[in-house]
């Protein structure tokens, strides 16, 4: 039996023990991941990371045998906390303001993120993780648009699954071509969602006025 200090020095990462310095290296790889690929997006490679990261890509390579396994373990953890959020969500007395504040805290998210934007417009998702993420995400969301309309505050027609295409326009904002305001999308985001209500509010838009 290895000793206390052995034992100490073993973290365990998906089922398999990894010696300390293993784990932080490997937390160290996902940390520059997230940040390569929000700057850069998903064409940044295995060597910009490990550049990143302050590690030879060798190290990088050992841990994931390319870069899309790599983007997996990154967008995993990425949706999961957006999960989570969503979850929190549902906690909120006012279905309409707790769905409206998700979809708006995701969005914020994205817009500072240019690989988490490209991944979720992937019409395909290839690793379990991001799948069951993105399952957890639609079920909130069909929750919170169930209770909305419940709660007299969401219109007619409106289901669950419009919400991904709702997030998907509004995040087309942030590649419009020209020098546009980092907050544009909040705008057209508000027009959405007043569109949603059962009672439009009219209530003042945020943000700049676009540009013709």
């Amino acid at each position: 039996m290895g000793s206390q200090r052995e034992d100490e020095e073993v973290a365990v990462t998906g089922g398999r023990p990894l010696r300390r310095d293993a784990e932080l290296n490997r937390q160290r790889i996902i940390r520059a991941g997230r940040e390569v690929f929000a700057a850069r997006g998903l064409q940044a490679t295995l060597n910009d990371v490990a550049h990143h990261a302050g590690l030879g890509v060798g190290t990088v390579y050992r841990k994931y045998r390319d870069k899309q396994t790599l983007a997996e373990a990154v967008y995993g953890e990425e949706l999961a906390e957006i999960a989570a959020m969503a979850r929190a969500a549902r906690a909120e007395d006012d279905a309409f303001d707790a769905l409206a504040g998700f979809i708006e805290r995701a969005l914020e998210r994205a817009a500072y993120n240019r690989g988490l934007r490209e991944l979720m417009r992937q019409g395909h998702v290839e690793a379990a993780g991001l799948a069951r993420a993105r399952a957890e995400i639609a079920a909130h969301c069909e929750h919170l648009v169930e209770r909305a309309r419940a709660q007299g505050a969401l219109r007619a027609g409106v289901t669950g699954a419009d919400i991904a295409p709702i997030a998907a326009m509004v995040d087309a904002v942030l590649s419009l071509p020209g020098e546009q305001s980092p907050q544009l999308w909040r705008r057209y985001l508000a027009i959405v969602l007043d569109g949603l209500r059962a009672h439009p509010g009219q209530r003042p838009l945020p943000g700049p006025e676009g540009t013709a």
